[in-house]
């Protein structure tokens, strides 16, 4: 297996390990939050598929889908998300028509990580050490790939605590 294929594989079992919080989470849920904590679960789906996509645009010169991104909006619909209301300091809000429905939110992340593995297995490994602009600085495309698991997993833990704080119990049970 190729530095690709490892950093696609990686990227795609995103889909599985946050998938593992999002048990109990449904249409009457998704968008609460509890007094202290950041975010509610739609808001880390949305905001994570959004990085992620555009983590994929930089290697395939593609924008965010329309069929799952308002750009410029900062409110979404049924099926979308307006990249406003998920961007990196944005106040999520507790009103559902904001947002895509639960499993509509679900399957817009689940669609990021199948389109960044499939960026990636397709990528040259000529372009792995890349400097590509990312934020305030650059890095290499190959760890910006990679660190995007790191993001994932960070909101991963908020989904944890916010779990906690709403009286879900654990993912295991």
């Amino acid at each position: 297996m190729n530095v690709q294929d490892r950093i696609a594989q990686i990227v795609s079992m995103n889909k599985e390990y946050l998938g593992r919080y999002l048990k109990k989470f449904d249409d009457s849920n998704h968008t609460k939050q509890s007094p202290g904590l950041p975010n509610h679960v739609a808001w880390s789906l949305g905001h994570c598929a959004m990085t992620m996509h555009r983590v994929a645009g930089v290697i395939d010169g593609r924008g965010l889908p329309s069929d799952a991104f308002i750009d410029g909006s900062d409110r979404g619909d049924a099926n979308r998300f307006g990249t406003e209301s998920i961007a990196y300091g944005s106040t999520p809000t507790d009103e559902p028509a904001r947002y895509p429905g639960f499993a509509r939110c679900r399957e817009i992340y689940d669609r990021s990580c199948d389109r960044l593995a499939s960026a990636v297995h397709a990528l040259p490994e000529s372009r792995l050490d890349e400097m590509v602009k990312w934020g305030t600085g650059e890095t290499p495309l190959g760890l910006l790939c990679i660190r995007m698991s790191f993001h994932n997993g960070m909101h991963t833990g908020q989904i944890a605590d916010l779990r906690r704080a709403l009286g879900m119990g654990s993912i295991l049970s």
